[in-house]
């Protein structure tokens, strides 16, 4: 064997040294329980076909970013090319974009829609992730809660006049996320969140009218109208405790099967595999939810800079808040407020945009052993 090719590595074990192979691996059973969920085993079905499509794309992108060098996020032209893009299609969407389910959030594209709000959730932790990672050391500064809460507030208003609270409290969760971890002031934090409690207060008294009130408490207390506004919590509750220890096996869900439960490939996809698969399937799901999140803290924790650590965490957040959210709402324990499931509920965008994130995670987890910490955060100093 010639020694010059005895000593490349092939391309197999270049993306095993790549990519983390246990988080992939998590991933793809819960894709494959999503694609079951949402099959209806009779005649054609769009959904089914469509998602496959989308899974091949999001893979796609995910191995094309985790072996391109993605460190140039750090250049500040680069974050604000980012910030300004999405920001301009959230605009833009008020003037082109479709209406679904009365919210005005996607693109139509043919076949397909995007929906901007998407990337614009991964776009803020690159944003945050610069802003907090050049300012590690007069972090304890209140101006920088301020000024990271514009750019998060920027993209919240954008996304929650469309309206789609789920989304726009993802985006919360991501600032508030990220704010705890980057080691701003818990003082000064807590002063802010008081004066938003306070002129919340002063609104719910002296400003809302009654049908504004109304409608909050509505949104808060969905199972108090269960013929309405409570509709979906209820089905979806009624789908969850009916699924039991077993499950009532797959294709035999009488909620999602007989289209009592609504957006069961979507928004209440978990309802309807928690029916089908009971208390193990989704035991087993929490499992390799909790995977993902751990390697995703591990990758993280060894970033060589602030910036990939923060970006990582900031990833982890983002995960964590869909996940807790859509089961949250699912099991009526939450408001139902829009959100998806990650790697399983139907959609091309948000499952796209999560697997663009692990890719750039994987990269800079690929090119970590390049530079030293000291260094990397030296030339993110530098590049200020």
């Amino acid at each position: 064997m010639n020694p010059r090719l005895s000593n490349n590595p092939s391309v197999l074990s270049r993306l095993w040294q790549t990519i983390d192979p246990v988080l992939v691996a998590a991933t793809v059973p819960i894709m494959t329980a999503g694609l079951i969920t949402m099959n209806a085993f009779s005649g054609t079905n769009i959904f089914f076909e469509r998602q496959i499509v989308w899974i091949v794309v999001a893979v796609i992108i995910f191995l094309g970013l985790s072996f391109f060098d993605m460190r140039f996020l750090r250049r500040p032209e680069v974050v604000t090319v980012l910030f300004l893009a999405v920001t301009g299609l959230l605009v833009l969407l008020f003037v082109l974009g479709h209406i679904s389910r009365g919210a005005e959030s996607w693109f139509r594209l043919g076949l397909f829609s995007i929906e901007p709000s998407d990337p614009a959730q991964i776009v803020l932790i690159i944003v945050l992730a610069k802003y907090f990672s050049r300012r590690h050391i007069e972090i304890a500064n209140i101006r920088h809660i301020i000024i990271s809460g514009i750019y998060a507030l920027i993209i919240f208003v954008l996304i929650a006049v469309q309206p789609d609270f789920g989304v726009a409290i993802i985006i919360f969760c991501v600032w508030l996320g990220m704010v705890l971890v980057s080691g701003i002031s818990k003082k000064h934090l807590f002063v802010v969140f008081a004066i938003g409690t306070a002129v919340f207060a002063g609104l719910w008294f002296f400003g809302f009218k009654e049908y504004q009130r109304q409608r909050i408490e509505n949104f808060l207390h969905p199972l108090a109208d269960i013929q309405g506004a409570g509709y979906n919590a209820y089905q979806s509750a009624i789908a969850v405790g009916s699924g039991g220890v077993l499950g009532k096996g797959v294709g035999y869900g009488t909620q999602s099967r007989l289209n009592y439960l609504p957006e069961y490939q979507t928004d209440f996809i978990f309802a309807a595999f928690a029916e089908e698969w009971g208390f193990i399937g989704v035991t087993i799901l929490l499992i390799l939810y909790g995977i993902i999140i751990f390697r995703v803290l591990q990758a993280a924790l060894a970033g060589v800079s602030n910036f990939e650590v923060l970006y990582g965490l900031g990833l982890a957040v983002f995960l964590l808040a869909h996940i807790i959210i859509n089961i949250g709402m699912n099991i009526s324990l939450l408001p139902v407020t829009g959100v998806t499931l990650p790697f399983m509920s139907y959609g091309g965008s948000h499952l796209v945009t999560e697997f663009a994130a692990l890719g750039i995670l994987m990269s800079m987890r690929r090119f970590r052993l390049s530079v030293s910490r000291d260094t990397a955060n030296q030339e993110i100093v530098g590049l200020s």
